[in-house]
């Protein structure tokens, strides 16, 4: 998979020669050396068994392609000179940070739920809510690091012709929390709804007291 990335953003910033002449995204493609086996690594193998699932199949190739297609694209819009963002270099290298700090949280928020982890919208068996941490502050801290760090890839290129990119993965991820959340709360009822009271989707809520809620444990 890095290698396809490496490859897809090499096209869209003109060849290789000139990507080893990019400062930004040899930065960003540092942050995915080191981040595409860490994730790796915090995906045991292990079997799917799941007792209740919803289809989502449409949202999961969404949220396969934008994140795919968002740093090809971006660079070829930076070398086109199209729409390009006021903010210079300073804009441009807080994308880079953005990015980074989204992948980080992303990670961490995997590490927490450990075997957990699931791609699909499902139950598993013997399935447990997590309880506090990350999961304590939002209920989805896996899609708001996945989504951050598109917005940050967007930025370190810096046109704001492929801004719609962060917008439909964010309408993707709106639609599979909100499958999602169905599942969850049709199998844990009262618990599900009272931590879904407390805590907010993908931003902290006044308030809110870290690690007094409980999280659905299949959330990344």
């Amino acid at each position: 998979m890095l290698v396809l990335d490496f490859s897809l953003l090499a096209l869209g910033g003109g060849g290789f020669v000139a990507l080893l002449h990019h400062p930004r995204a040899l930065a960003l493609l540092a942050t995915w050396l080191i981040a595409t086996p860490t994730l790796a690594l915090l995906r045991p193998v292990r079997s799917h068994d799941p007792v209740a699932a919803l289809p989502d199949r449409g949202v999961m190739l969404t949220l396969f392609l934008v994140p795919l297609v968002t740093p090809m694209l971006s660079a070829m819009a930076e070398r086109s000179g199209v729409w390009l963002l006021p903010g210079g270099a300073a804009l441009r290298w807080s994308g880079v940070a953005l990015s980074a700090a989204g992948l980080v949280l992303r990670i961490a928020s995997m590490r927490q739920l450990g075997s957990r982890f699931s791609p699909l919208a499902a139950v598993q068996r013997e399935h447990a809510l997590e309880t506090g941490g990350l999961y304590g502050l939002v209920r989805h801290p896996g899609y708001l690091g996945a989504w951050i760090c598109s917005l940050g890839i967007v930025l370190t290129f810096g046109s704001a012709l492929t801004l719609p990119l962060p917008v439909l993965m964010a309408l993707a991820f709106g639609r599979r929390v909100a499958v999602e959340e169905r599942l969850l709360e049709q199998h844990f009822a009262g618990e599900f709804r009272a931590y879904r009271s407390q805590v907010g989707g993908f931003l902290p809520r006044i308030g809110a007291v870290p690690g007094t809620a409980r999280g659905p444990g299949a959330n990344p």
